[in-house]
């Protein structure tokens, strides 16, 4: 038996707690374990009960961050949907593929001096290795169900990436009551006209996948739920409860949206009790998280969600838009009720499957997440990159960013405003200390700068001259 390592909680203003594996070898000694990936749309990092949110009830979702490990800076790779499901299923920065907005992104803003670069990429092109395409190869069934919003053309869809059962949200994928499911591809196709709930209807293909798995056969499936995604359609048998607590936080919280996503975890719930009942959920490892941060204004209805004290949100590369929940679940594999407040990226993902099997923890833009959960600390100051170059739907700006240990710095393409934070003292970004610190703001802002051109990243246009900016 290896030597049991602690983990410190970094935020001294919060309670410290020490904990340890008692077995930190037993995740690598585990072959082949199965993999529940759980991703939710938009879903904000304050929206979980084991987040703090006392309005959302959440019992299913919370009770695997009791058992599990709960990440306190659980980060996307950008603000918004399709570029953040690019580096969870390729491992690799969205910047470096070129695909840095959701794939009908075309907002511009006349009265701004830039406009969005024209040579982004409009979908995952089929040469970039996916998860499902690795794990296939390893052995595993392979099952998407959801939200895919990788592209539709020859190629690009999930059946064509690397999985076995795929159920694809095909058509009005922003309507619970009215849309369409692509089955294994476009041939077959299951339609709703108003009468059976989509968050529910994933669950039951989902719930489908896992009835058809044996414990000595791996599987991995990537479950992406739509919602919360604005509009907030829910189930109006979950809806009494939240009105009637509604005025007892102050018209804080929305009850629409709190019915969607405890549909959600109602999923959570079904998917995890089927495991146990089969005999799977030992050797499974659980995965949630969320594409991006939620939504904080009115965006096809009322606001949908309160990130404070994070600033902003979705569609910004302030932390509102890009910190957000991560739980992982094993049974048995961790000591219960960890919080981890070490930092990572969900370009990670892949490398930390790969690690669990053994192989080596490099991966594209990816670092492993496996000695953090065997127990061991990452490296404190690993730098992270954020690109968004686009006017988003959320009022966000063109910009880029950087974290590298306790400082973040933001670049904007309008302005050339660089402002920088200090992330353990200051998470509401509220205090730009670049006036004060130029030297720190410089270091990070040559490192953003060397990386932007490294990945030949997107770079929107200068309007005066037609070219890229220059910076």
């Amino acid at each position: 038996m290896g030597k049991p390592l602690l983990i410190h909680f970094m935020n001294s203003k919060s309670l410290t707690f020490l904990f340890f594996l008692i077995f930190p070898t037993a995740l690598q000694a585990q072959e082949k374990p199965n993999i529940l990936f759980i991703l939710t749309d938009d879903l904000g990092n304050t929206d979980l009960g084991s987040y703090g949110n006392p309005f959302n009830e959440t019992p299913n979702i919370d009770s695997l961050a009791k058992d599990g490990i709960r990440f306190t800076q659980a980060y996307t790779a950008s603000p918004v949907c399709s570029p953040s499901r690019v580096a969870l299923m390729t491992g690799i920065h969205p910047a470096r593929v070129g695909l840095t907005n959701f794939l009908v992104g075309r907002r511009k803003d006349d009265g701004s001096t830039i406009d969005p670069p024209e040579d982004w990429t409009l979908g995952l092109d089929g040469s970039y290795l996916t998860l499902a395409e690795y794990l296939k190869q390893k052995g595993y069934q392979t099952g998407f169900v959801g939200k895919w919003h990788l592209g539709n053309k020859d190629g690009q869809n999930p059946w064509e990436q690397g999985f076995d059962f795929s159920r694809m949200i095909s058509k009005n994928g922003l309507d619970y009551y009215n849309y369409s499911i692509s089955e294994d591809g476009f041939d077959k196709q299951f339609e709703d006209n108003g009468t059976y709930y989509l968050t529910d209807r994933l669950t039951d293909y989902g719930l489908e996948f896992l009835a058809e798995q044996k414990k000595e056969d791996p599987f991995f499936l990537f479950m992406s739920y739509s919602a919360p995604h604005v509009l907030l359609v829910p189930r109006g048998d979950k809806l009494g409860k939240y009105f009637w607590k509604y005025e007892k936080f102050d018209g804080k919280y929305n009850p629409n949206y709190a019915a969607m996503i405890e549909s959600v975890d109602d999923g959570v719930g079904a998917m995890v009790q089927s495991l146990e009942s089969q005999g799977l959920l030992e050797n499974t490892l659980v995965i949630f998280t969320s594409d991006n941060g939620g939504v904080g204004l009115p965006e096809l209805g009322p606001i949908p969600t309160d990130l404070s004290p994070l600033r902003e949100w979705k569609g910004h590369n302030y932390e509102g838009g890009i910190r957000v929940p991560a739980i992982f679940y094993w049974k048995g594999k961790f000591m219960e009720g960890l919080e981890i407040e070490e930092y990572f990226s969900n370009t990670d993902y892949f490398a930390t499957i790969k690690n669990l099997l053994g192989e080596d923890s490099a991966h594209e833009d990816g670092s492993s997440l496996l000695p953090i959960l065997e127990g061991e600390e990452l490296d404190s100051e690993r730098a992270i990159f954020w690109h968004y170059p686009h006017f988003s739907n959320q009022l966000g700006r063109p910009s880029s960013a950087i974290r590298k240990g306790d400082w973040k710095l933001i670049y904007f393409y309008e302005s050339g405003e660089k402002e920088l934070y200090r992330m353990d003292e200051d998470i509401s970004e509220a205090r730009n200390l670049y006036a004060i610190n130029a030297q720190k703001g410089e270091e990070l802002w040559t490192l953003l700068r060397n990386w932007l051109l490294e990945t030949k990243a997107p770079i929107p246009i200068s309007k005066e001259t037609e070219e890229p900016i220059q910076f």
